[in-house]
């Protein structure tokens, strides 16, 4: 079959292979750093991956077609089970056990009646079966990174990125199976290029995961020291930046510093009732999401042990603090499984399901006030918020108090 191949496709499927020897190096690298499973799923998939590729390609030393044409169909329907449950597992959807061992079960029960009725029909069928139920269940997969990425996760769009390379590559090397002499250099060519793309998209979402995960450890090692939004083990570098933020303005003082401040009020109780690793794994979720919720002209900070501050400068649009501030509260509130011991085989399994008591306090101030009096009047403002519905909280000047923000964004 090789010497039959172009050998523009041999070239192709040559830089297939590279890809997959440089996915197994990366797994390697990641097993010597004790992060056992993020190597465990880079590996297996490029395993997999090339093992489906060499049996789907003829290189297999079988001379029967109806038994390779067979086996080629155990091998499509075991590749794409533990693929997608790989997938799965990598969008967080295995987290919860119950939920886990449902969607092994099924993903099981599926494919052995897909064996078994492989078998009542002839090898080709057979195959051709096999091959539609892995187009089925990477259209499945297809279908909930979607799903996952429209909620938030960044990681999703990667996996579904992945997903539609591993499809076009599905459907190339099956008309390869069921037609070898008929398929020219080019289809072979999209295949590999495909598959390529698939364990680069993969290997990129691998990455996303091994950096969270180095990141979290140092965050759970160093505890508070460790700033987990500006990257500083101190935190007097807030107080410098909001110093800054008003030195910088003062040439016009009629122009606003739009500060807001998050506060989390359950900290304490969950550092006694989980320890000190689910506490540091609480404020690094918390500034993770913070991170990825603000634009990119806001400046962040700490702001003790239990809140952030947010300083948009030369900002006087109340509406817009407003709609932020609304953000942050939705974002900040989300609930989250938290990791409770600091060792890196533990630091994905959450032992401990968690929902910030999240405030928001939300103060446009001018330049006339002084940094330390508006961080503190917005600070207080932010505590006042864990009593509200929507919590956030706003300076009401007709009132003259602390008040919940109005429905409408007409403040």
């Amino acid at each position: 079959m090789v010497a039959s191949m172009d050998a523009l496709a041999i070239g192709f499927w040559g830089a297939f292979f590279g890809s997959v020897a440089l996915m197994l190096a990366g797994a390697l690298a990641a097993f010597a750093r004790s992060l056992h499973r993020v190597a465990l799923t880079a590996a297996l998939s490029a395993v997999v991956s090339a093992l489906f590729v060499i049996a789907y390609l003829g290189w297999l030393p079988i001379d029967d077609p109806a038994l390779e044409a067979r086996l080629l169909a155990h091998v499509a329907t075991a590749s794409s089970v533990i693929l997608s449950l790989m997938l799965l597992a990598m969008l967080g959807l295995l987290r919860n056990p119950a939920t886990a061992r449902k969607l092994r079960r099924g993903l099981l029960i599926f494919a052995a009646a897909v064996l078994g009725a492989g078998w009542l029909l002839a090898a080709g069928h057979a195959l051709a079966l096999s091959s539609m139920m892995a187009v089925g269940i990477g259209a499945v997969m297809l279908v909930v990174g979607i799903r996952s990425a429209r909620r938030g996760d960044r990681l999703a769009w990667v996996a579904v990125s992945g997903v539609c390379c591993m499809l076009v590559a599905l459907g190339g090397l099956s008309w390869i199976a069921l037609n070898r002499d008929g398929v020219d250099w080019p289809v072979h060519a999209l295949s590999a290029v495909a598959g390529m793309a698939y364990l680069s998209t993969m290997a990129a979402a691998m990455w996303m995961r091994y950096s969270y995960l180095i990141e979290l450890r140092e965050v759970m090692a160093h505890g508070p020291a460790y700033d987990p939004i500006t990257r500083m083990r101190s935190h007097a570098e807030t107080g410098q930046m909001v110093g800054l933020a008003f030195f910088r303005q003062q040439e016009d003082t009629a122009r606003a510093v739009g500060v807001i401040v998050i506060s989390i009020g359950n900290l304490y109780t969950l550092e006694n009732l989980h320890g000190r690793a689910a506490l540091n794994h609480a404020l690094f979720v918390c500034a993770s999401r913070l991170r990825r919720s603000v634009p990119a002209d806001v400046e962040m900070g700490r702001l003790g042990d239990d809140g952030f501050l947010l300083l948009v400068r030369g900002s006087a649009e109340m509406q817009r603090l407003v709609q932020l501030g609304r953000l942050v509260a939705e974002r900040l509130s989300r609930p989250v499984a938290l990791s409770t011991s600091a060792a890196p085989a533990d630091l994905e399994s959450g032992q401990a399901h968690w929902v910030a008591q999240v405030g928001v306090g939300v103060l446009a101030t001018t330049l006339q006030v002084r940094p330390s009096a508006a961080v503190s009047m917005v600070r207080a403002m932010s505590r006042t918020a864990w009593s509200f519905a929507s919590r956030v909280a706003w300076h009401d000047e007709a009132a003259g108090r602390i008040a919940e923000l109005p429905a409408s964004d007409a403040a």
